[in-house]
């Protein structure tokens, strides 16, 4: 019969202290829950995964927030609060373009996220702010309302696709169940060819900034346009 392990003395008797476990609190859930996101994409959100991660129930969440949607929403009111929208340059294009660029860098930093938040309707406090903020930038560019209205939809337009293509887009998504060869689009499709190289993500930021520059050198020749003409259309 094999002779018993003696336990040394000091730990005789002694019992593993369990790890305390962090108070849950809003703040937590919510910055869990974007971890997860970040980490596992947006289709892993679920109270048993965060429970699994806070180390508590699932039900206790919802002591915190009342529905997945209310988490969701501050998610996306977080997630808007860490952009960097202001600048100190007396420039109001200059600020425009700041903004801009902010809102291009936070998709890259919750690119499993984004494109939720992309198309979520922005109608929280936090996210009406938000509006009320870009809109005013811009119109402190451009000087006139109308203007400041259609190119803040201009800007969403180019900053969404941008974003949702350089996070979830082409490269990402879902492919043809036969697929061309190389050597097809090599015979079959010379500029596409000669144009891939400049897909490349090291070429990302060299094409956000083409068409950023294009759309920024349009406001403001609109606004000298609008503002020459004395407001008149």
């Amino acid at each position: 019969m094999p002779t018993p392990r003696r336990i040394p003395g000091p730990l005789r008797g002694k019992r593993k202290t369990p790890t305390a476990r962090t108070p849950l609190s809003r703040e937590l859930i919510l910055q869990t829950a974007l971890t997860l996101v970040d980490e596992e994409g947006l289709a892993a959100l679920s109270t048993r995964r965060l429970g699994e991660r806070l180390r508590c129930e699932a039900m206790s969440i919802y002591h915190h927030y009342a529905s997945k949607q209310h988490l969701l929403d501050a998610m996306v009111d977080h997630v808007l609060g860490t952009m960097e929208l202001w600048s100190d340059s007396a420039d109001p294009f200059q600020r425009v373009r700041h903004a801009f660029e902010s809102y291009r860098a936070t998709a890259h930093r919750h690119p499993a996220f984004f494109p939720y938040m992309a198309v979520h309707r922005l109608n929280t406090e936090a996210g009406v702010r938000f509006i009320e903020t870009v809109l005013s930038l811009i119109r402190d560019a451009v000087g006139d309302d109308e203007l400041a209205a259609r190119y803040f939809r201009v800007a969403g337009y180019y900053l969404v696709g941008v974003g949702l293509d350089e996070t979830a887009g082409y490269a990402k998504g879902p492919s043809a169940a036969q697929p061309v060869s190389d050597a097809y689009i090599r015979e079959h499709c010379p500029r596409l060819v000669q144009a891939a190289p400049y897909f490349q993500r090291g070429e990302w930021d060299t094409t956000f900034e083409l068409g950023l520059a294009a759309l920024l050198q349009s406001m403001a020749a609109d606004a000298a346009r609008r503002s020459g003409a004395g407001g008149e259309r």
